[in-house]
């Protein structure tokens, strides 16, 4: 997946399970900030502020993810 395909405002679906999230939760992206690794390193990443929709109690709160972990749901 191109990270221009997820915005901020966008429904997505995490693909990747962590503690108390399993895979498939839903969640709305509320921030996208793009960071370098170095100077010298052209590579550069975005990372993705994702709000939980979830019935547990982990409900509304904020996890952060790669692109490469998020499907996009709307």
């Amino acid at each position: 997946m191109q990270v221009g395909d997820v915005q901020p405002g966008n429904l997505v679906r995490i693909m990747r399970a962590s503690i108390a999230v399993p895979k498939g939760t839903i969640g709305l992206v509320v921030q996208a900030r793009e960071h370098e690794q170095s100077v010298d390193d052209w590579r550069a990443y975005t990372l993705f502020h994702v709000q939980l929709v979830t019935d547990t109690k982990l409900n509304g709160t904020v996890r952060r993810y790669l692109g490469r972990d998020l499907r996009k749901v709307s």
